[in-house]
């Protein structure tokens, strides 16, 4: 029997079949998945409409039943193109595991290795080159060869979990910050930066030239925002000439720079660790008590060498005629 609700259900097959799409083709997706259901039986009434406030309603009703099941029908708009796009992606609290119905754990711990050099790359560039990616395996704890990761790297931007640029190195892709952004907010939360425009995720883009201004903007946000601006959002300096902006993403990328030693994302115990190198003192005192008890003699041996150098002479004299009358004994018990 037909209902209004197969609608719902055919959208949903028809979005998780094509993973990510954009509003425009999500939009004609429902039209058409009403016109199906329609034509099966004309008399059933089914609210559709071709406006932003009809798109945003269905949106809602759509996240209504996928919200039991941990899901959420999102959208994010897409670096490079400037389009929004949508996906159906997992909000569980562990969102990395996600990709464990198709990859295998030491496969998954290598995505996370290449994302970890992406999120800290310098210079704000998030990309890594293959081969600084095809050094992570050696940071796994598996048999997996460079060979294999090699493979594995091609599946990663074949199933759109990466980018990777004509210049051979590998980014964020779209759908990895759709599905992905809580886990980089909370993981990496000192490289995180959003736009100052949008207010989502920003890996691409451009950033004020000005010392200390934290002003980021995706590229479309920027060219929209220069028709009617030419200030800085965040700390107003005037953006006159292109000299005034910096390159966010893959163009701030400098040869060479993920040559030298791995990164590594910054834990507690390496504050508590940098705390103690900045405040010494404790240390200090410490050592010094420890050289203190390892240059003074022990228990075992004759105190009266350390006594010397305090007391007077005639109580050196004394000493000496206790130490000549515990010497003559001994003499005598080795008498031949």
């Amino acid at each position: 029997m037909v209902s209004s609700n197969d609608v719902k259900r055919l959208y949903l097959q028809a979005i998780l079949s094509r993973k990510m799409v954009s509003q425009p083709v999500a939009a004609k997706i429902w039209e058409k998945c009403v016109d199906a259901v329609k034509k099966v039986d004309p008399t059933l009434e089914i609210e559709y409409s071709d406006t932003r406030d009809g798109w945003n309603e269905w949106v809602n009703g759509i996240n209504d039943q996928l919200d039991q099941l941990n899901l959420e029908f999102a959208h994010l708009t897409d670096e490079i193109t400037g389009k929004e796009i949508y996906g159906i992606v997992n909000r569980k609290q562990d969102e990395v595991a996600q990709l464990a119905t198709d990859y295998s754990a030491a496969e998954i711990a290598y995505f996370k290795n290449v994302i970890e050099q992406i999120m800290l790359a310098p210079n704000e560039s998030y990309c890594v080159s293959s081969l600084a990616a095809l050094r992570e395996v050696n940071n796994l704890k598996s048999n997996m060869t460079k060979t294999q990761a090699e493979v594995v790297l091609g599946s990663f931007v074949a199933k759109g979990w990466l980018v990777k640029s004509r210049r051979g190195r590998y980014s964020l892709s779209t759908r990895t910050k759709l599905e992905l952004g809580n886990y980089f907010k909370n993981t990496y939360p000192d490289e995180f930066i959003e736009c100052t425009i949008c207010m989502e995720m920003l890996t691409r883009g451009i950033a004020c030239h000005t010392p200390h201004c934290k002003a980021r903007l995706h590229d479309h946000c920027y060219k929209n925002y220069r028709r009617s601006k030419n200030k800085c959002p965040s700390c107003g300096e005037s953006w006159s000439s292109d000299d005034k902006i910096a390159p966010v993403g893959e163009a701030a990328f400098k040869e060479g720079q993920d040559k030298g030693k791995r990164r590594t994302r910054r834990t507690a115990e390496d504050d508590e660790e940098e705390e103690s190198q900045i405040d010494p003192s404790q240390s200090q005192i410490e050592s010094q008590t420890q050289s203190q008890s390892t240059t003074q003699p022990s228990q075992t041996q004759p105190k009266r060498k350390g006594r010397r150098a305090v007391i007077s002479d005639d109580e050196e004299m004394q000493v000496n005629e206790e130490e000549e009358q515990d010497v003559k004994p001994q003499k005598r018990k080795s008498r031949r």
